[in-house]
C-alpha cells in the first residue's frame, strides 16, 4: 500500500517542482522587467539632465550620493545681507516653489543657524539689500523622503542661482544684476565661463536678456523653465546670492535715496567690468573727430527743443552731435558709439548707466524736468564721481514750469494724478519742488519725472561754461588710487625746558612704498593726545620730523600717531602709536 502511495504522489511532486520553477523564472523575468524599468527611467532621466549641458552625469552614482550624503552647504558672511551659500546637491521643488535640503548623517550646514534662519532668511538673493522680496530659504526634508517623491532631474552644471532686481529696467540690469554676476563669478574659480546662471524671481526674459547671456557661455535658466525638466531638480553644485561690493546706490526703500554710506567699488573695477562686455560685444571704439552724444527718447521725458538742443552743443564746442536710442538701435551700437564720446547729454533715466562706457575724461549732462531736485537723484553723479571712472558730471535743471508739460490724465505709474483727490492734485500741481521721498509709487514724484521739456538754451550753455572743464580725451589719464603704506621707524625724544615748558620732537621714515610712486603731493598727518584725554591736536606737515612745544607740558605722557597722505585725500595707515613721557 505505500509504494502505491508514492507512485500516486510522483505526479504531484513533479507538477510541484515545475510550478517552482515557473515561478522562479517568472519572478526572475519580473524582476528583469523592473530593472529594465528602472534603467530606462534612469536613462531617460539622464538625458533630462543632459539637456541642461554637455557634461556627463552617472545619474545612478548622483542619485546615490543624494541618497546617502544628502545635501552640504557651506556659506560665506556673517548676516543675510552678506552672505553667499555654496550647496552640494541642493533641489528644487517645481510643485511646491520651494528649495530643498535633504538631511542625511553625512550632511553639512553651516552656519547651522537653527531658527535663526527664519530671521529673516538665510540670505538675499539679489544684489538689493534686505528687500523682502528677494529673501532666500528652504525646507528641510530626511534623505529617507526621496522613496517616495519624484525621482530627481540633476543639473550637471556648475550653477549660480539668484534673483534679477528689475530686468525691465537698465540700471537695474547693470547696477543690480551684471556687475554683481561678473564679480560674484570673479569670486569663486568654478564660476567660469562654463557655469550657467539660474534666475529665480519669476520674470520673462525681458528686453535685454542678451546682455545677461554675455556672462556665461551656457543659456540662462528661468524659474518658469525648471518646471518642463522634472518636478524635483537638484543642482550637483551651486552658489546662492550675490555681492553686493559692488553697488553704489541705494533706491529709497527705507529711507529717501542716495549713495550708499560705504561704497565699496571704484571706477577701475567698472570699467573693467565695462571692457569685458565690450569684448563679449564685439564693438570697436569709433574713431575720428571728436562728438557729442545725445540720449533721445521716444515715448516719455522728451527734449520737445531736441534739434535746437543738437545746433547749440555744436556751435559752443564746435563738435559734431550725434543722437541715439535705445527704442530705436540695438545696444551694441549704441555703445560703440559712446565708447568714442566726448560728452553724454540725456535726460535722468535708466539710459544714463551708459556713462560707464565713456572714455576717461569724457562729460555726463544729466538734464532734470521741472519741480526734480539734482540733489536728490544722483545714481549717476556718484557712478561718475566714483575713484577712476575719471568723468566730469553736470546737472542742469529745467526752472521755468511754462517750458514743462505735464501728462495728469496718464496711468498713474506713468505719471498721471487724475486718480487721486482734488485736493491733492491741486497741492501736486501748485507744488515747486518734489520733497524728498521714499520709493517708489510717490505720485508727485511720477508725474514731474514723466514730464516733456523745453530745454532752456541760455541756461543750459552758462551751467556747462560754469562747471564744465573742455573735454579733451587725449590728454585724460587714469587718475592714482594707490594709498601710502605706513611711515616706517616712527621715533619721539622729549625734554624739558622749565617747569612750565617742554618739547616733543617726532620723526619717521617714508612709507616703503613710496620710492617706487611718483606722487605730485606728499604729506604728513601727526595727531598728539595726552593720556587720559579724549580730545587730540592734529597737524598736517611737509616733512618728516618736527619739534612740537605749544600745549606739550613738562612731565605729561602723550600718545602720537603718525600717517602719510599722498595727493591730498590718498590716506595711509597710522603706524603704531608712540608713547612719549616729557
Amino acid at each position: 500500500m505505500r509504494a502505491i502511495g508514492c507512485r500516486m504522489n510522483l505526479p504531484a511532486v513533479l507538477n510541484g517542482l515545475l510550478v517552482s520553477v515557473v515561478a522562479a523564472l517568472l519572478w526572475k523575468y519580473v524582476r528583469l522587467i523592473e530593472h529594465t524599468s528602472q534603467l530606462e527611467e534612469e536613462l531617460q532621466l539622464t538625458r533630462q539632465s543632459q539637456e541642461f549641458s554637455q557634461v556627463r552625469i552617472d545619474y545612478h552614482g548622483a542619485l546615490l550620493a543624494l541618497q546617502e550624503h544628502g545635501t552640504r552647504m557651506v556659506c560665506t558672511g556673517k548676516m543675510h545681507t552678506d552672505r553667499i551659500c555654496r550647496f552640494d546637491y541642493l533641489c528644487y521643488c517645481t510643485e511646491a516653489e520651494e528649495f530643498v535640503f535633504f538631511h542625511s548623517n553625512a550632511s553639512v550646514m553651516l552656519p547651522n543657524l537653527g531658527p535663526r534662519r527664519f530671521q529673516p532668511a538665510l540670505l538675499d538673493l539679489s544684489s538689493v539689500e534686505d528687500h523682502n522680496t528677494q529673501y532666500f530659504n528652504f525646507l528641510e526634508l530626511p534623505a529617507a523622503a526621496l522613496k517616495f517623491m519624484p525621482k530627481p532631474v540633476f543639473v550637471p552644471d556648475v550653477t549660480l542661482i539668484l534673483n534679477r532686481f528689475n530686468p525691465d529696467n537698465l540700471m537695474h540690469i547693470f547696477h543690480d544684476d551684471l556687475l554683481p554676476i561678473y564679480y560674484t563669478m570673479q569670486q569663486y574659480s568654478d564660476l567660469d565661463d562654463e557655469a550657467r546662471l539660474v534666475f529665480m524671481e519669476g520674470w520673462s526674459e525681458g528686453a535685454h536678456f542678451d546682455l545677461y547671456r554675455l556672462l556665461s557661455s551656457k543659456q540662462p535658466l528661468l524659474k518658469e523653465q525648471l518646471k518642463t525638466f522634472g518636478k524635483l531638480m537638484c543642482f550637483t553644485k551651486s552658489y546662492v546670492g550675490l555681492s553686493k561690493m559692488t553697488t553704489w546706490y541705494q533706491y529709497g526703500f527705507v529711507q529717501p535715496q542716495g549713495p550708499k554710506a560705504n561704497i565699496l567699488i571704484s571706477g577701475n573695477e567698472i570699467r573693467q567690468f565695462a571692457s569685458f562686455l565690450v569684448e563679449r560685444l564685439n564693438v570697436t571704439r569709433e574713431e575720428g573727430d571728436d562728438y557729442i552724444v545725445v540720449f533721445k527718447r521716444t515715448t516719455n521725458r522728451l527734449i520737445l527743443n531736441e534739434a535746437e538742443l543738437l545746433l547749440a552743443l555744436a556751435q559752443e564746442f564746435q563738435m559734431r552731435t550725434v543722437t541715439v536710442s535705445l527704442e530705436e538701435q540695438p545696444f551694441d551700437s549704441i555703445i560703440q558709439i559712446i565708447r568714442g564720446a566726448t560728452m553724454l547729454v540725456s535726460m535722468h533715466g535708466a539710459q544714463m548707466i551708459t556713462s560707464m562706457f565713456l572714455p576717461r575724461g569724457a562729460a555726463v549732462v544729466e538734464l532734470f524736468p521741472y519741480a526734480i531736485n539734482p540733489e536728490q537723484y544722483t545714481p549717476y553723479k556718484t557712478l561718475a564721481s566714483l575713484p577712476g571712472m575719471d568723468l566730469q558730471y553736470v546737472a542742469w535743471r529745467n526752472t521755468m514750469e511754462e517750458n514743462t508739460v505735464t501728462y495728469p490724465d496718464r496711468p498713474w505709474d506713468q505719471g498721471g494724478i487724475v486718480h487721486l483727490e482734488k485736493e491733492e492734485q491741486e497741492r501736486i500741481l501748485a507744488s515747486k519742488e518734489v520733497p524728498r521721498h521714499l520709493c517708489c509709487r510717490n505720485p508727485e514724484w511720477l508725474f514731474r519725472i514723466y514730464q516733456d521739456t523745453t530745454v532752456d538754451i541760455a541756461s543750459f550753455l552758462e551751467v556747462l561754461r560754469e562747471t564744465l572743464k573742455k573735454p579733451n580725451l587725449k590728454k585724460a589719464k587714469v587718475a592714482s588710487t594707490v594709498h601710502p603704506g605706513r611711515v616706517r621707524e616712527p621715533k619721539c625724544q622729549t625734554s624739558v625746558q622749565a617747569t612750565n615748558e617742554a618739547k616733543l620732537s617726532v620723526s619717521w621714515q617714508i612709507p616703503w612704498n613710496l620710492k617706487y610712486l611718483k606722487v605730485k603731493e606728499v604729506k604728513y598727518e601727526v595727531w598728539i593726545q595726552e593720556q587720559g584725554e579724549n580730545t587730540y591736536m592734529p597737524y598736517i606737515l611737509p616733512h618728516q620730523n618736527y619739534t612740537f612745544s605749544e600745549n606739550i607740558k613738562p612731565f605729561t605722557t602723550y600718545l602720537v600717531w603718525v600717517r602719510c597722505i599722498f595727493n591730498k585725500n590718498l590716506l595711509g595707515p597710522f603706524a603704531d602709536v608712540l608713547i612719549c613721557k616729557t
